[in-house]
């Protein structure tokens, strides 16, 4: 039978894998893909990227991270795009944030090298982790352009777009959820994000949190 193209709504996610609420988000749209009728697409955005030109006006430690720690995992995941094609994007992403996050290992090159082998990658894309004259610098930066060029600067990660009803795209940032809706929640949250994400002339919803994120149902 010839094959036909897919019915299922594209959702476009862009990701950095030192970002435990990215994770978060990342955990709960796959909940969603099973519960309704979507396709989750995966890209690449850097809170390295993000804060380069202000890493001054951060706390300390963030501004450690930052300079150093986050450029190791996305600049291996991007070199993993580049040379072994963007199905890749997602299994990979799944094994760092299950290392790096629920198993508490970090965003260490151990970690990295563990999730590499993890998904069959080769360890030579480790070596990347550390070069700063960066090999596809310029296919990260497009990549990360495209995501938060739809939702604005002043956000983060995670970054999710999709064709509305009306032929408009809905982009937004976040949810950010702690923990992970399961099945039926998960679509319902995912039913009225997407609800007043599409309305026009939304701009924020936010309130303070509390506590940190709970990867306990992960």
């Amino acid at each position: 039978m010839p094959e036909t193209a897919s019915t299922k709504t594209p959702v476009d996610f862009w990701f950095d894998p030192l970002c435990p609420w990215a994770w978060m988000t990342s955990r709960w749209v796959l909940e969603v893909e099973k519960v309704r009728d979507i396709e989750v697409r995966w890209h690449i955005m850097s809170l390295a990227v993000l804060n380069e030109d202000k890493l001054d006006q951060l706390p300390e430690e963030y501004r450690d991270m930052l300079a150093t720690k986050a450029w190791k995992p996305i600049r291996v995941v991007t070199a993993a795009w580049q040379k072994h094609g963007e199905d890749v994007l997602g299994p990979l992403y799944t094994a760092l944030g299950t290392r790096i996050h629920n198993q508490g290992e970090g965003a260490t090159l151990e970690a990295i090298a563990g999730a590499l082998e993890d998904v069959g990658l080769p360890a030579s894309l480790l070596d990347y982790a550390d070069q700063e004259d960066f090999e596809f610098d310029a296919e990260l930066r497009a990549s990360h352009k495209e995501g938060i060029d739809k939702v604005g600067q002043e956000v983060g990660t995670p970054v999710i777009a999709l064709p509305g009803d009306d032929g408009e795209q809905i982009a937004f940032f976040g949810p950010v959820v702690t923990p992970t809706p399961q099945g039926e929640a998960a679509a319902r949250l995912w039913d009225g994000t997407l609800l007043v994400a599409s309305t026009p002339g939304f701009y924020e919803i936010k309130r303070t949190r509390t506590k940190g994120p709970d990867f306990s149902n992960l």
